[in-house]
């Protein structure tokens, strides 16, 4: 056991949630804002992530068109300098999930670019190695694991769906919306979880006001869980990629109890939050991730 484990003193009680994990510990203490009091939320290391991924924007456009998110980056932390790896979407779900693009470069079905991605692993065969709990919830997803479009259901912004060596898993945990707020509301979201918006809801085919107020609805029970205002969940929300304008610079807004107006302008990429979602799990990066510029470290989680 690490010295940051066994100073946190956090049980893990593995339970499928859905699908998740319960990581309890008493609630955080508040200060007169509301905010969680640094005492509390300085413990322990991050136990859990929640990763949510919106489409096709620059960090200007997000910063502007989604006042919500702007709020929360601003109340907690953001990166200036967060780069997208490449166009067009499925190459950058592929390198957060697995470490690489797996020779990727377009945004076809895993019926197509399975075969490439071969019997690599990701985040989530990752998390099960070290005992830990994973999930993917996908907004419009006509079944678990759906290897097909369907509707406002993009597969390809679904990127365990990628993972051919791990489809027994996928069907198991990677499951529609609905059991996400109750996992959330009651702390039991997993140690490694994804929260993948429709084509409507993560600004591809609608407004990014459309995709924001979406944030607001389903971030609401997260942020104020106690895994959140405990520091023990740390939620990270990003874009795929720009509009092709912008040198693919994207906003990367990392909410965690345990920051307060972070501004982060070091190069950061994709692959950092390969990196970091491995830090949590105290397991050695995937591929790119081991080399990738520390998230962590910049931010002072």
């Amino acid at each position: 056991m690490r010295l940051g484990e066994a100073a946190a003193g956090i049980a893990v009680v593995l339970a499928v949630a859905g699908c998740g994990v319960n990581t309890r510990t008493p609630a955080a203490s508040l200060t007169g804002d509301g905010t969680p009091s640094r005492a509390t939320v300085t413990r322990a290391l991050p136990t859990k992530v929640l990763v949510v991924i919106e489409e096709n924007h620059s960090l200007a456009q997000m910063r502007s068109g989604m006042p919500y998110l702007a709020g929360l980056s601003d109340r907690y932390g953001y990166a200036t300098d967060w780069s997208a790896l490449r166009h067009p979407s499925e190459p950058n779900y592929l390198a957060i999930a697995g470490g690489s693009t797996f020779g990727v470069t377009d945004d076809a079905p895993p019926a197509t670019n399975a075969v490439k991605v071969g019997n690599a692993g990701s985040v989530f065969s990752q998390a099960r190695r070290h005992g830990r709990s994973y999930a993917t919830y996908a907004e419009s997803m006509p079944s678990r694991c759906a290897l097909v479009n369907s509707g406002e259901y993009a597969v390809r912004h679904n990127p365990w769906t990628y993972f051919g060596a791990d489809r027994t898993a996928c069907r198991a945990h990677d499951v529609s919306l609905t059991p996400f707020a109750g996992a959330a509301r009651n702390d039991n979201l997993p140690n490694v979880a994804f929260l993948i918006p429709n084509l409507v809801h993560d600004a591809h085919d609608a407004s990014l006001g459309a995709a924001d107020q979406w944030l607001r609805t389903h971030l609401a029970p997260v942020l104020a869980s106690a895994d959140f205002t405990s520091g023990r969940l740390v939620v990270i929300v990003t874009a795929d990629e720009d509009d092709r304008h912008s040198h693919n610079t994207v906003l990367t807004s990392v909410l965690s109890a345990r920051l307060h107006h972070r501004v982060v302008r070091t190069a950061l990429n994709h692959y950092s939050l390969t990196r970091f979602i491995a830090q949590v799990l105290r397991a050695k990066p995937l591929k790119a991730g081991r080399t990738a510029p520390d998230l962590r470290t910049a931010f002072g989680l």
